[in-house]
This record gives C-alpha cells, sequence and structure tokens, in this order.
C-alpha cells in the first residue's frame, strides 16, 4: 500500500503541491504553477505533474487540499456587545481561517443590512446573548439578515435558547448551521466548535460556489482555507503529538501581498507578578488578519501605517521616490525587485509589515492607579515569553535577510509595554511546508510533526550576534 500522500495549497496567485512519504516522514517533491482562477483544475494539473511521478502513482496517492484562492473564506460575524459576543464571533471567525469583512455588534440597522448585501459575504456568523441570556437581539438580527437579496450560508452560534428559532427566521435557500454558543457565559469562551462548523459549511458548500469544486477529479478534496491550515499546523507543532513533545508557545507571521496574518499558540497569561488581567479572555490558538499591512496589493495602506519618513529614512530613498515604488507595487502586484536596492525596499516593507502586525496581534500593559496603589494591568495575550518565531510567505522565503524581518517581531525599543516575544529563536518555513502539515495533521498527525519540525530546524535563522 502507497504511503504517499500529496498535499495541495491552492492559493490565489500559485498552487503548490508537496509530496511526502508518511511511512518514512519525508518530503519526496515539491511542485508548483500558477493559479488558474478560470478553471483551477487547470494549475492543478500543471503543478501535480511537475512533481515527476507517472500517473499511475499520482492516482494512488491520497490527495489533500487547502485554498484560498478566488478570494478565500469572506465572512462577516456579528454578536451583541462589540468587546463581548461580537469579538467572540469574530476570533472565532478568523480561527477557521476567514478573512472578516466586518464585524457588527447590537441590533442591526437598514444601513447595516445594505451594507453586508454590497459586501456580499460567503458566510455570516451570526452570535449573540449567553446561554439564558439576552433573546431580543439575535431574533432582531436574524430577521434582517433573512430580507437580504441573495441568499447566504449562516452560522448561528448564540444563546442556545433561541437557536432553532433564530434558525426558522430563514428562508430554506440561506441554509443555516447551528453551532455551540462561541460565549456561553461571560467571560468564557468556546469559539473551537463554531469554527469546526464553518470548516463544514466551506466544504459544503463555498467550494462550489468558487467554482473549486472543478479541482475534485484531481484531488480527494479542499478541506479547509489555507489559514486554517496554517493555524493547524502551528497548534500541532506547538502541543505536539501522542509520542513527540510539542514546541510549546509561538507566533508565526506571514506576510503577503494583500495581508498580513499573525498566528500565536499559547494561553497567553501574565509572566510577571501582580499583573492584573483585563478583558475577553483569549483562545489558545489566535489569529489575527491586517488587511492593510501588505506588500503589494495593500502597500499604499502599509505606507501610511508606517510614514514616508520611517520607510525613506530605512531605504536611504528620497520620499517621492518611495512614495513612487509604492505606486508601481500597488498597481502592479506581480513586480519583482530587480536590483539590490529594490530588494532592500521590500526587506523593509515586509519589517514593517511584520512589525505593526504582532504589535497588533500581542497583549500591552498600562498603568492604573486604585485605591490600593498602582498596579499593572494586561490586555490581550502576553507572549514576552515565546521562544519560537515563524516566518512565511514569499516575500520571507525568498527575501536576502528574512531575520532582518522576522526580528520585527521581538522586542521593539520604541514599544517596550508591548509584550512581545523578547529572545526568540527565528525559523523559516523554507519548504513551503506549513499549510501542507496542517492538512496532513488531521490524518497523520506523527508524520506531520515530524516533517515540520524537521523542515524548519533546517532552515532555523542563526542572528548575527550568535
Amino acid at each position: 500500500m502507497s504511503t504517499m500522500m500529496i498535499l495541495v495549497d491552492i492559493g490565489s496567485t500559485f498552487t503548490k503541491v508537496t509530496a511526502v512519504d508518511t511511512g518514512q516522514a519525508s518530503i519526496l517533491a515539491q511542485s508548483s504553477a500558477p493559479t488558474t482562477i478560470q478553471d483551477v483544475s487547470m494549475g492543478l494539473h500543471t503543478a501535480l505533474w511537475g512533481l515527476g511521478f507517472s500517473e499511475e502513482e499520482l492516482q494512488q496517492a491520497r490527495k489533500l487540499a487547502c485554498s484560498s484562492a478566488a478570494g478565500g473564506l469572506r465572512m462577516v460575524a456579528i454578536g451583541l456587545v462589540q468587546d463581548l459576543t461580537a469579538k467572540a464571533a469574530k476570533l472565532a471567525a478568523l480561527g477557521a481561517g476567514a478573512r472578516v469583512l466586518n464585524t457588527y455588534s447590537f441590533q442591526l440597522t437598514e444601513a447595516d443590512r445594505e451594507e453586508i448585501a454590497e459586501l456580499k459575504p460567503d458566510i455570516i456568523l451570526l452570535a449573540g446573548g449567553t446561554d439564558g441570556g439576552n433573546t431580543e437581539n439575535i431574533l432582531h438580527n436574524a430577521k434582517v439578515l433573512a430580507s437580504l437579496p441573495d441568499p447566504v450560508p449562516v452560522v448561528i452560534a448564540g444563546n442556545r435558547s433561541v437557536a432553532s428559532e433564530v434558525a426558522s427566521c430563514f428562508p430554506e435557500a440561506f441554509s443555516t448551521y447551528i453551532a455551540p454558543n462561541v460565549m456561553p457565559q461571560i467571560g468564557k469562551l468556546q469559539v473551537d466548535p463554531a469554527r469546526e462548523v464553518i470548516r463544514k459549511v466551506f466544504m459544503e458548500k463555498i467550494i462550489h460556489a468558487k467554482g473549486l469544486d472543478k479541482a475534485e477529479r484531481w484531488i480527494d478534496g479542499i478541506f479547509m482555507p489555507t489559514p486554517a491550515a496554517v493555524l493547524h499546523a502551528g497548534q500541532l507543532l506547538s502541543q505536539g503529538t501522542a509520542k513527540q513533545k510539542g514546541w510549546g508557545d509561538l507566533l508565526i507571521v506571514d506576510v503577503g501581498g494583500a495581508t498580513t496574518d499573525v498566528h500565536s499558540l499559547g494561553r497567553g497569561l501574565p509572566t510577571q507578578a501582580g499583573v492584573v488581567v483585563r478583558g475577553l479572555p483569549e483562545p489558545f490558538a489566535k489569529r489575527t488578519v491586517e488587511g492593510d499591512l501588505g506588500v503589494r496589493v495593500s502597500v499604499l495602506s502599509l505606507l501610511e501605517a508606517v510614514g514616508t519618513a520611517v520607510l525613506s529614512q530605512e531605504t536611504n530613498w528620497p520620499e517621492v521616490e518611495v512614495e513612487a515604488r509604492a505606486e508601481l507595487l500597488h498597481n502592479q502586484p506581480d513586480t519583482l525587485p530587480q536590483s539590490r536596492e529594490e530588494a532592500l525596499f521590500d526587506q523593509v516593507l515586509a519589517r514593517q509589515a511584520v512589525k505593526h502586525g504582532v504589535s497588533r496581534h500581542v497583549g500591552s500593559l498600562s498603568e492604573l492607579y486604585t485605591p490600593a496603589g498602582l498596579v499593572w494591568v494586561q490586555e490581550g495575550k502576553d507572549l514576552s515569553k515565546v521562544q519560537t518565531v515563524i516566518g512565511t510567505g514569499g516575500v520571507l522565503i525568498k527575501g536576502a535577510d528574512p531575520l532582518a524581518v522576522l526580528e520585527g517581531a521581538g522586542r521593539q525599543n520604541d514599544a517596550p509595554l508591548e509584550l512581545r516575544p523578547q529572545a526568540p529563536n527565528y525559523y523559516l518555513d523554507g519548504d513551503y511546508i506549513m499549510a501542507a502539515a496542517g492538512l496532513l495533521s488531521r490524518e497523520e498527525p506523527e508524520a506531520a510533526f515530524t516533517i515540520l519540525t524537521n523542515s524548519l530546524s533546517s532552515h532555523k535563522l542563526v542572528g548575527r550576534d550568535q
């Protein structure tokens, strides 16, 4: 019986395939080809044949896939209170690998309904109310959503007391799914069940809606969005398997042309004595997406976030040249650097994307004066003791100095109260193995862990002072 499995990542630009031997826990071959959006099976076929195996070998191998093509998984998240159930719904959607188009709280208005109709989400995640708590809000919002002009799959993950009644508000064309409440009690998160339901909807509805089902004549199925596969890989690496010890808490940074995704695996509790935690509990597996921090399509918003003067100083380019280069990269996102100076420009962009993306992901400390005296308050995750930072994405993997980019995730002198990794080891996803390992982990966790560990260990980035 063949022990070869083929793991496929159908991206918006390239389709990447990795063949692995699950028995030997090793990479056999890798290949890629441009994604053919009009019919993804064409690019997939080209990538598969690029592996160098015979038709019989390809047919016998089990083939699993993830995808971020055709815009990825686009969602809208709705809850009751902005900092509670609405935030919990957003965390569930992001953890499922979605791109959250917008988050809504309290009662939806007619303007909200019109905005959601224009956004055209693939899925709506409807939460609101703890179990046994508020029912009016989620029922109101269900009735508003039920009048959308185009049917949308709706995942209901709010107050379980009225979940069935909420589902009955929608016409049959909407395809409703009931998941456990993302916040059954105040201060208690329960996002994993909703994430799994979202994955189910992705497989049942979205693959067909985006035309990705055309690829299923070559593979056994598309099982999750690519960001979810990366998060699965991170969770496997962090926690380990029944036979192999995990790496512990870690941070993954994925720099792309349109977004910078940051994944953290860890509880994020205070590491210093006397610190008080404020705000919603953080999930062990957390993902944030920064749509204004891409290095190509979103480069103009990155420039705005960082400041032209900062990029000018770091690249030694006049500000007018920085702006001109950013305009070019925005208008022609396939542009590759043709000189050392242009490569350095990409490196500076990526480092700033990492720096700002991690800043928004990690927690922070602030001072609070109380009748008992001064106390430190933590909001968000404390990742200061994280020992592992992993970088992935083309600008990192193909860049000349990925360490310089990834060091933007570590301690920053201008942000002493941000709870960033203080002295981590840096690793590069040099084999583009993260998404593949996440797919493999669902069926062969031991092999996936070994392959992932070997690959990352061979791409450990040695600091300049080491």
